[in-house]
């Protein structure tokens, strides 16, 4: 492209300097020509004028006598009737400018000029001319050089970016160019690049939440079946195998609403349900991991109140927090229940050493974590909470306590006439 530019602007300087160089050309020449038949004219005038004073004068006619009045290498012939033919300077051979002028006395006077003058004189125009034309192609070629470096070089920083869209590196480098159209282009490749790094980031947040909340349902499910492998009982096999499917039901509902929310975090399907039953069930679930470490996990506080969510997600909440104590905490866990205005809130505490100084809030932040932990648990949880119209907050961190807050009020039903009917 940079070639093909140099070149078109370079045909176009030259054939502007043909045109008008030849035109220049010609008006010149003729201009140079007319020039010297007049200076030659002129001159046969003064030569006539000068032979009439001195005829009228009685002066001596004679080549010696002009010659002070012929300039350059022009030739006079003055012709007197009665008298012989008088020659000034050296008459050239070859092309001449000539002009005859004829006196008051009868003589006649005859100047010549070599053609060879008018020759060179346009030759110097021409030498002019042609420096001109090449000093212009010169400029020509330097203004091309430029204006193909300006756009080519822009069109060679599009087409990498564009190639490091293509091979997975989406930062856009805000770079202009001052070309309206080319600035417009690195404006939809910087939009582009910023929604492949959106979607690459929710990509790489739906794997992370994932990984983590998946983990923790197939460990449970895990032991359960572990369970049924080290009894014959059938009643202990069937129990275990009863609770296994509820969490197989679990698992399934942790993968709808991990799929859920990467596409939407507000696409919650909230119901009125027993807050008990999402405790029990997951005292139910953690208590086998509790004993195998020697500890406890307990509820207390108001029985038999209702929230408005989704009780899978409340689930995962409950899951991470209680995770997160098994982890981090120490002693018993206990979930307490109650009441404050019109949120139901639960709260999970533990007898540990409480969540260190330096991490405080943080806690709820992506890649912040404590020993041994990928630091996205109480992320995903925070997340979950938020998508299902409640929050998660820190309200201690010695002992620590986190708190599940649900609205009570059960949200309002679409209307289902929303127009108007007309008559």
């Amino acid at each position: 492209m940079r070639r093909r530019l140099i070149q078109s602007t370079l045909a176009v300087v030259l054939v502007v300097i043909a045109v008008f160089g030849v035109s220049l050309v010609i008006v010149e020449t003729r201009t140079i020509t007319s020039t010297a038949q007049e200076r030659v004219d002129t001159e046969a005038v003064r030569l006539a004028s000068i032979v009439d004073t001195r005829l009228l004068g009685d002066q001596t006619v004679n080549a010696s006598a002009l010659r002070d009045q012929i300039q350059g290498d022009r030739y006079a012939e003055i012709r007197i009737p009665g008298k012989p033919v008088i020659e000034v300077g050296t008459k050239p051979t070859g092309d001449v400018i000539s002009a005859h002028e004829t006196g008051e006395e009868g003589e006649t006077v005859t100047v010549q000029e070599p053609r060879s003058s008018v020759t060179r004189e346009v030759g110097r125009t021409l030498l002019i001319i042609g420096a001109v034309a090449l000093l212009a192609v010169i400029a020509a070629v330097l203004l091309a050089v430029r204006q193909a470096n300006r756009l080519a070089s822009p069109l060679t920083d599009l087409a990498e970016t564009a190639e490091r869209l293509g091979s997975g590196d989406p930062r856009p480098r805000h770079k202009r160019y001052g070309v309206h159209e080319l600035d417009r282009v690195a404006d939809v490749l910087d939009s582009s690049a910023e929604r492949i790094a959106r979607m690459l980031t929710a990509e790489r947040r739906l794997a992370a939440d994932a990984s983590h909340q998946l983990r923790t349902p197939l460990t449970a499910l895990s032991m359960r079946l572990e369970e049924i492998t080290l009894t014959d009982d059938p009643d202990t096999v069937k129990e275990e195998a009863t609770i296994a499917l509820t969490q197989v039901e679990r698992l399934t509902d942790v993968v709808e609403r991990l799929l859920t929310n990467s596409r939407d975090p507000r696409n919650g399907s909230a119901v009125t349900f027993d807050l008990d039953e999402v405790i029990q069930q997951q005292l139910a679930e953690w208590r086998p991991a509790y004993r195998s470490v020697g500890r406890a996990i307990v509820s207390s506080g108001k029985r038999h109140l209702e929230a408005v969510g989704t009780p899978g997600a409340v689930a995962q909440v409950l899951a991470a927090l209680i995770e997160n104590s098994l982890m981090h905490g120490g002693g018993t866990v206990a979930l307490r229940t109650r009441v404050t205005g019109n949120q139901a809130v639960i709260e999970v505490t533990d007898e540990g050493p409480g969540i260190p100084a330096d991490l405080g809030a943080r806690i709820f932040e992506r890649a912040i974590s404590g020993r041994n932990s990928t630091g996205i648990g109480l992320a995903v949880a925070r997340d979950l909470a938020e998508a299902d119209g409640g929050r998660l907050e820190m309200l201690q961190t010695n002992p620590p306590v986190l708190a599940l807050f649900l609205s009570r009020t059960p949200p309002p039903k679409p209307s289902q006439d929303s127009g108007l009917t007309v008559r």
